[in-house]
């Protein structure tokens, strides 16, 4: 449902994605994983239209990604959700509904199915002024489904969220991507995507480093460890072993 082609992306000099290969099929979820500054965010606005890449193809379900048949098939979370303050949840929620051609009752349907999902009942009709982080998140979520996409890209997406609504957000990964979505997430937290990823993709510098299953990647880089050391080591910032209790530096003097 995702699929890149020896995509690049400069600004300038600087090269954000370079030569970057990537596919996300039906069903899969994907972690799209990488230092800060690895290309991860130039290359979710690539996927979702809003970047054009330099060289190389960008496809979504087999359409160009900044066209109208691919827009259709897509929900985007971006890493800082952004609503209209003088609209409540519900009113921003109609309009996403509207901007998609969804029909009124079908469309109200559906609200009311996302409100009850994300646990939205309590604050939903108040100005989106007053939300919370967490709150906002939960609503920018729930318009990235309102028309059921096929291909669902999220970039950072438990920022804010307190724990319970993070469970919800992270059931609901596992539960599109089932359901037959192809799923990508960009994310910081390793130890969700060692929990819920299919395939881990790890880039470094706008290149795919590798690419797996968390057990095939352990088998590339011959470490046994968590994916938070195999990270550390593929990206080249693993951290010195702290010295143990009675430990000296090699070059200090003995007493």
């Amino acid at each position: 449902m995702i699929e890149l082609r020896g995509v690049c992306k400069s600004y300038g000099s600087k090269r954000a994605v370079d030569h970057l290969d990537l596919t996300v099929r039906p069903g899969e979820l994907y972690a799209f994983l990488g230092p800060n500054g690895a290309g991860k965010t130039t290359t979710i606005k690539m996927i979702c239209g809003l970047l054009a890449p330099s060289q190389g193809e960008v496809l979504v379900g087999g359409y160009p990604a900044a066209s109208q048949d691919a827009h259709r098939l897509l929900g985007y979370v971006p890493d800082q959700p952004y609503l209209y303050d003088k609209l409540t949840g519900r009113e921003f929620l109609k309009f996403v509904v509207e901007m998609y051609g969804i029909g009124r009752s079908a469309g109200l349907a559906r609200i009311d199915e996302l409100i009850d999902t994300f646990e939205m009942s309590d604050f939903i009709d108040e100005l989106c002024e007053n939300y919370s982080q967490g709150m906002k998140q939960r609503v920018v979520f729930a318009s990235a489904l309102v028309h059921d996409p096929q291909v669902l890209v999220v970039d950072e997406p438990l920022v804010g969220l307190d724990p319970r609504s993070a469970r919800i957000v992270k059931n609901l990964f596992v539960s599109q991507a089932r359901g037959g979505a192809a799923v990508l997430m960009s994310i910081h937290l390793l130890a969700i995507a060692e929990e819920l990823a299919d395939t881990i993709g790890i880039v470094d510098h706008g290149r795919m480093l590798t690419v797996g299953t968390l057990a095939e990647l352990r088998e590339q880089a011959q470490h046994d460890g968590s994916l938070e050391e195999l990270f550390l080591k593929l990206t080249g910032n693993d951290l010195p072993r702290t010295a143990g209790p009675g430990s000296r530096n090699r070059s200090e003097p003995s007493p």
